[in-house]
């Protein structure tokens, strides 16, 4: 018997074979999970999986039969692009998640310069021309230009965007 000498390693079970002391499906598709070998067998063949097997080190058979499942179980569900359309999928929405990060982070500086004009030195008002709309960041000493109040309502309608709810959160 495999593995643990009292039943056939799942791999065995479904093929319909006798288990082998040494068989290699053993170790990695115990019979109280019949279901991961069969969902790597379906897509990879028990043929295929073992010669893969056969030709890693043992010590990284564990994490080959991981990755096997995991693979198998993405093209069950995708079989044209498997994990690689998952992880496509993910990269979009971090994408898209740090596009709006910086949007909500640019409205929270442009309502903090709204809140905090008075804040400014009067030094550094009086070195700006009237008609620039520049101010100073007294923290990080760095320059901002913002457009002009006509032109606000442009800006924001352009980063209208909806939240995870269906409500926009600029209006």
């Amino acid at each position: 018997m495999g593995g643990n000498g009292t039943s056939p390693c799942a791999s065995c079970k479904l093929l319909r074979r006798r288990c082998a002391k040494d068989c290699i499906f053993a170790p990695y598709f115990p019979s109280d999970d019949p279901h991961k070998f069969a969902i790597v067998h379906k897509i990879f063949g028990a043929s295929n999986v073992s010669k893969m097997l056969q030709e890693l080190p043992i010590h990284q058979r564990g994490d080959a039969v991981s990755s096997l499942v995991y693979e198998a179980n993405a093209r069950m569900r995708d079989p044209v692009y498997g994990c690689v359309g998952a992880i496509s999928f993910l990269q979009n929405q971090v994408s898209q998640l740090q596009m709006q990060l910086a949007v909500a982070q640019t409205e929270i500086l442009c309502i903090q310069m709204q809140q905090e004009p008075s804040n400014m030195t009067t030094t550094t008002q009086n070195s700006f021309e009237s008609d620039d709309k520049s101010f100073l960041l007294q923290n990080n000493h760095q320059y901002l230009n913002f457009p002009s109040s006509s032109d606000h309502h442009v800006i924001q309608d352009s980063f209208k965007r909806e939240s995870f709810f269906g409500h926009d959160m600029v209006s």
